[in-house]
This record gives structure tokens, sequence and C-alpha cells, in this order.
């Protein structure tokens, strides 16, 4: 009887002994598992997106009063975009005669990381202009039609012409902005 008590107490000591290596095996990748966490919460934020590194090229048009303006980070690092664009009718060749839009913001901003080369989109629309030619305004406003739109970009205006080649065509002094948020999500 001694001889299996014996036994049976070696038993458990090496069953004891084998999860505590296992659990200070796990322990200790953890353990860098906690130092990598760690680094990652030390390294700063990137900073915020800055007119000189964001770039548009063009609104492209998703349906006759929509359109879709992707930025790109073109700057060497990473950066993070935040909010809504602001838009104006551009002024035929002069800045100083924008017309300012009322954006009517939908949904909820969120920051956008963008890595270099990273690109960031927000969707633009407009009031439609009803009819063929000429066309009117439901509400009886005069529509208004320009070639190209300022749109505000992280600090800076950008001019933009539809990529179609048209112009854009509007009632009233509303646009509908989304958020920017990363482009292809």
């Amino acid at each position: 009887m001694k001889c299996a008590a014996r036994s049976g107490a070696i038993k458990v000591s090496s069953v004891l002994l084998v999860a505590s290596a296992v659990a200070g095996g796990l322990l200790a990748g953890a353990g860098s598992g906690a130092a990598a966490a760690g680094e990652a919460l030390r390294r700063p934020p990137a900073a915020p997106c800055t007119s000189t590194q964001i770039v548009a090229n063009s609104a492209q048009r998703t349906g006759p009063t929509q359109v879709v303006i992707t930025v790109t980070n073109q700057g060497p690092k990473p950066c993070v975009l935040r909010g809504f664009p602001t838009v104006a009718v551009a002024g035929q060749g002069s800045p100083d005669k924008n017309r300012p839009l009322q954006v009517a913001r939908q949904g909820r901003a969120r920051p956008v990381p963008l890595a270099a080369g990273g690109q960031a989109s927000a969707q633009l629309s407009f009031t439609p202009v009803l009819g063929e030619a000429g066309g009117y305004c439901a509400s009886g406003a005069e529509p208004t039609v320009a070639p190209s739109l300022v749109v505000g970009i992280a600090g800076g205006r950008t001019q933009l012409a539809p990529d179609d080649g048209g112009e854009f065509a509007l009632c009233g002094n509303n646009v509908r902005a989304t958020a920017f948020h990363a482009a292809g999500s």
C-alpha cells in the first residue's frame, strides 16, 4: 500500500510539475506579448492630415446628383483625416467669388488613419435640377450651374471638376456630405 501511495504522489507531483512548466511558458509568452502591446501604446499617434499632404484630383459622378471625392495622403508619413468636407460653388475663375454651400452632415465622423499613399472618400449629394436643358428647381429657385466646386479638406481648399467633364447643377444652397471614411469601405 505504501508503494501505491508513493506512486500516486509521484504521478500528482509530475502532473503539477508539467502544469507549472506549461503555465510558466505561457506567462513568459504573455510577457513578450504584453511588452509588444506596451510598445504599441508608447508610439505617438499619427498627426492630423494637412492640406499639403492630402490631394484630391476629381469628383467622380456616381449618379445625377451625387459625386464621390477621393483624397490621397501623398505625404511621406501616416496621418489622420477627420470630419466632413466643406463645399462651395466655384466662382468662375476667381476664388474670392466662391459661394459657400450649407453642408448637411450625414452620419458620424470617425478618425480615418491614412498610411502614406492611403485613400479616403466622402460622398456629396445635391438637390436635383428637374426638366430638360435649362431645367428648373421644384422650389421655384433658379438652378445653379458651375464647372467646378471648391472642397475644403484638412484645412485647405481644392477646386474639383466632375470626372465626366460635365458641370455641377443643383437647386438651392445645400449639399449633403458623408464624413470621410477609408476608401472602399
